[in-house]
């Protein structure tokens, strides 16, 4: 079944403000949303997994400097176009590393190739979107993915639903 949470305008629980929060869930059990405004619930999907990685970006390109064809074990084509044609390439190389380790976490993979997860980004500039591959292909899963970097580390979290 669905969650459901309603929250009037600028309403901002605190964590141990749990009348409010058990009110606002008892209160949303009975309401059927149909497109939700700011003033009416919203209703999420189950989430069945989640999974998040950060990585120094420092350790990424030290590695790829010693072992150049690193990044052709762990990068598709398409990835390591995207990133050559950035200033620091290995920058959206750790980041999309961290997406591919949080994707890996969310599906609780234990064994699966680097190749069958894929971190595209639209040519829009859109969020980027996970394309898998192999035998993970097929499966149904909707994936969400967010990716962040600063100068020193790169971190991604992934949604499945």
């Amino acid at each position: 079944m669905p969650l459901t949470f309603h929250s009037p305008p600028n309403f901002a629980p605190r964590h141990h403000d749990t009348a409010a929060l058990n009110t606002t869930a008892a209160a949303s059990q009975h309401h059927e949303p149909t497109s939700p405004t700011a003033n009416e619930p919203t209703t999420l999907d189950p989430m069945s997994g989640v999974g998040l990685d950060l990585l120094e970006i420092e350790r990424l390109e030290a590695a790829l400097e010693r072992r150049p064809r690193l990044a052709e074990r762990l990068f598709t084509p398409a990835e390591r176009d995207y990133a050559a044609a950035r200033s620091r390439p290995g920058q959206h190389l750790a980041a999309r590393f961290c997406a591919k380790e949080a994707v890996a976490k969310a599906l609780a993979l234990e064994a699966w190739s680097w190749q069958d997860i894929e971190v595209l980004s639209t040519p829009e500039g859109g969020p980027p979107r996970v394309v898998l591959h192999g035998d993970l292909a097929g499966q149904g899963h909707v994936i969400y993915v967010s990716l962040t970097h600063s100068r020193g580390t790169a971190g991604a979290v992934a949604v499945v639903r």
